[in-house]
C-alpha cells in the first residue's frame, strides 16, 4: 500500500511518536512518501495522511478530495474534530480493515464581476465554510438570495456559510446549529450582526446562494476553510455544494457524540454525572 504524508508544522517529522508509527507502517510493508501538492501525488496511491489537527486535514483536502484519494487525519494538534485519531491506532485499524469511508461534503465558490479574477488560489473548494469579513471599521451590508428569493440584508461584521461538518467549526463559535456529519444541509449565520432579530438559517444542501455586499471599504476578506484573500466589495459570490464530496477515513472507535461531549464538553453538568 503506498500512503502519502501531508505535514504542515515541521517539527512533528521529529516527534517520537511520529517516527514510530512511520517505522511500524514501513516494517508492515506500507511505502510513505511526502505529499506538498497536488503535483507530488505518485501514481497507485491508496491513501492520505494528514499529521497535525484540523487545519492541516484541510490543506490535506484541498490537495486532494477532487481526485478521490481518502484522508485518515492523525492528531498532533489540540482540538481535532476531522483529525480526532492518534498515531498509535493507525496501524492496527489498517493491518485489520477497522475503518470505513466517510463522504463529508465540500462547497463550491465562484467569483463574478469585472476584473474578478479566476486564479485566486484558495478557490474554489472548501470543507467547513465560506466567509465573508469587514477588513476596516465600517459595518458589512449583506444581501443573500436563495434560490433568487432574496433575504433582508444583514448588517453585521461578516456572514458565512458552513456545511453540516463545519457546524462545529467557525460556525459554532457565531452561535450557529451543531448538525451531524452526514445532515446535508449548509448553514448561513452572520458574524456580530448588528441587528438583533436576526439567526443562523439552514437551508437544503441543494440550494443555490447568491451574496453582494454594501462596503465603504475597497476591500473585504474572503475565507475559505483556513485560506484568506481580499476581494472587491462589489463582486458577487456564488455558493453551491460541490459535485463531489471529500473521503474521509474515520476508524471504528471515532464517535460525534463522544467528540462533542468529549472534546467541547457538550452537556457538561453535574446532574449528568455518573458518580
Amino acid at each position: 500500500m503506498r500512503i502519502g504524508i501531508v505535514i504542515k508544522k515541521k517539527e512533528i517529522v521529529q516527534n517520537g511518536r511520529f517516527l514510530d508509527m512511520k517505522m511500524q507502517l514501513e516494517e508492515a510493508g506500507y511505502e510513505l512518501y511526502d505529499i506538498a501538492s497536488k503535483s507530488d501525488i505518485r501514481p497507485d496511491t491508496d491513501l492520505v495522511l494528514s499529521l497535525g489537527g484540523d487545519g492541516t486535514f484541510l490543506g490535506a483536502a484541498q490537495i486532494v478530495s477532487d481526485i478521490g484519494l481518502p484522508v485518515l487525519g492523525v492528531n498532533f494538534g489540540r482540538l481535532g474534530f476531522l483529525s480526532d485519531n492518534s498515531p498509535e491506532e493507525v496501524l492496527p485499524a489498517l493491518l485489520e480493515g477497522d475503518f470505513s469511508v466517510e463522504y463529508r461534503d465540500m462547497i463550491n465558490a465562484t467569483l463574478i464581476g469585472r476584473n474578478a479574477r479566476k486564479d485566486i488560489g484558495l478557490l474554489p473548494y472548501a470543507v467547513n465554510e465560506v466567509s465573508l469579513h469587514r477588513i476596516g471599521g465600517a459595518v458589512l451590508g449583506i444581501n443573500v438570495s436563495i434560490d433568487g428569493e432574496t433575504l433582508p440584508t444583514y448588517w453585521a461584521d461578516g456572514l458565512l456559510v458552513a456545511t453540516s461538518s463545519g457546524s462545529t467549526a467557525y460556525s459554532l463559535s457565531v452561535g450557529g446549529p451543531i448538525c451531524m456529519p452526514d445532515t446535508k444541509v449548509l448553514i448561513i449565520a452572520p458574524i456580530s450582526p448588528h441587528n438583533l432579530n436576526v439567526r443562523p438559517l439552514v437551508v437544503p444542501d441543494t440550494a443555490k446562494i447568491s451574496i453582494t455586499l454594501e462596503s465603504r471599504d475597497d476591500k473585504v476578506s474572503m475565507s475559505m476553510d483556513n485560506r484568506t484573500v481580499e476581494i472587491e466589495p462589489d463582486w458577487t459570490v456564488r455558493i453551491a455544494m460541490a459535485q463531489f464530496s471529500l473521503k474521509r477515513i474515520r476508524l471504528a472507535k471515532s464517535n460525534f457524540v463522544k467528540a462533542l461531549t468529549g472534546k467541547l464538553f457538550w452537556g457538561e453538568d453535574l446532574r449528568n454525572s455518573q458518580d
